[in-house]
């Protein structure tokens, strides 16, 4: 299971190589909120340029249906790479189309080109491999070889992910070969105590990576509104707070199953409960057999791990060798109840092994934060991705790259 990497591409001089990258950031009103996903792109497009390549980037952003969306242009990613690689960075206004074409044909060795949102064309993200394809020809038409840097997305067998890397020499760019051995370290190559800390809104969005990672774990510490479901499995009250009723039988199970392999889950002692869902909210700590009875009343929605929680998780975190943080500890973008996600956060910088924050929200709360993102071992930029290659699952895009 070895990537193939940029070096296999050889000379790059004067060739014109398509980047796949994940630009996919949040927006509001046109304007980029958080382009970190943008930065983790500098590496492998500063290398291309520097090798004298001439590079198309391609990239999703949000979910279109196959037609053009303004909302969903990649116009203000591209004035913002030109800003981050302090160059001038083209775009087309199509992906495929007229003016991508000319575009495409214009551009000279050291020069940036940014197409247009790939899910703007039906074939990105089509069922049918003919049309995929069909798709992917036209992206890699006229380009002499294939990167693959969008961690994000290895997990979708899509035209600018699978069957582009098939069409053109391919290769692994910078941000994918790390976040993969990254990843591969916590399957197979930990120093312990190992500990995993999940948040999140839902357990049955963690039911693979839990069942995967119990055996090889030390801990497992619960968080963010999952965290309700295992109360609830338990017997706690929880009043308002988020439960996912048709997974008690399920929290029930690995609760079980991780006091018989001799692993920890660590579930909160205490909870931060809200009147309701605003940063204007009346608030209460509570502990978890106090939650329906504090000030708020028994319909108090709890929205963060409380205080008493919060030090233990991070006293958990930072005595470990090696941590994987995936989802929130609470509603963390509402201030009341940030918390206990900048305890873990905090707590990982000082960690003395391995330290990775598991993209998605994860990733994005370092950031609101204000987190230095030196300060971890590593941040990864694929939410969805990450969990699926802690699952044990196979994914198309890094499979058709050797994997």
């Amino acid at each position: 299971m070895t990537l193939r990497t940029l070096d296999s591409l050889g000379d790059l001089a004067g060739k014109t190589v398509v980047v796949r990258c994940d630009f996919n950031v949040p927006l509001a009103d046109g304007v980029i909120t958080d382009d970190g996903r943008i930065r983790a792109s500098l590496p492998t497009l500063q290398r291309l340029l520097a090798a004298g390549a001439a590079v198309v980037a391609i990239s999703h952003l949000g979910r279109p249906e196959g037609t053009p969306e303004a909302r969903f242009s990649l116009a203000p990613v591209a004035k913002r790479l030109g800003e981050l690689l302090d160059a001038p960075v083209a775009f087309a206004s199509d992906t495929v189309g007229p003016d991508a074409t000319a575009r495409r044909a214009s551009l000279a060795p050291g020069q940036v080109l940014v197409l247009e949102n790939l899910r703007f064309d039906p074939r990105e993200t089509s069922k049918a491999e003919d049309d995929r394809r069909e798709f992917a020809a036209l992206l890699t038409a006229g380009a002499d070889a294939f990167v693959s840097d969008g961690f994000g997305v290895v997990h979708r067998k899509q035209a600018s992910v699978f069957e582009a890397a098939q069409l053109v020499p391919s290769a692994a760019g910078l941000l994918v070969s790390a976040e993969t051995a990254v990843l591969h370290r916590l399957t197979t190559d930990t120093a312990r105590p190992y500990t995993v800390v999940l948040g999140g809104s839902k357990v049955s969005d963690k039911l693979g990576v839990i069942e995967h990672l119990l055996p090889r774990v030390d801990r497992l510490l619960i968080g963010g509104g999952m965290l309700f479901t295992f109360l609830k499995a338990q017997g706690y009250a929880i009043g308002g707070s988020l439960c996912e009723v048709d997974q008690l039988d399920t929290a029930r199970r690995y609760l079980a199953d991780a006091e018989s392999r001799g692993v920890e889950i660590v579930l909160p002692t205490d909870v931060i409960v809200a009147s309701k869902f605003g940063a204007d909210a009346e608030t209460a700590i509570a502990p978890i057999d106090e939650i329906e009875t504090t000030v708020i009343g028994p319909n108090g929605l709890g929205l963060d791990i409380g205080p008493e929680t919060a030090k233990r998780f991070a006293e958990l975190v930072a005595s470990s060798k090696t941590v994987f943080w995936n989802g929130p500890m609470g509603v963390f973008e509402l201030a009341p109840f940030a918390g206990g996600t900048r305890a873990v956060a905090e707590a990982l910088t000082k960690v003395d092994g391995l330290g990775v924050v598991g993209g998605g929200d994860s990733a994005a709360a370092v950031r609101a934060l204000g987190f230095d993102e030196r300060a971890f071992g590593h941040i990864s930029t694929g939410g969805g991705a990450s969990l699926e290659f802690l699952e044990g699952k196979a994914l198309p895009g890094l499979e058709v790259l050797g994997w």
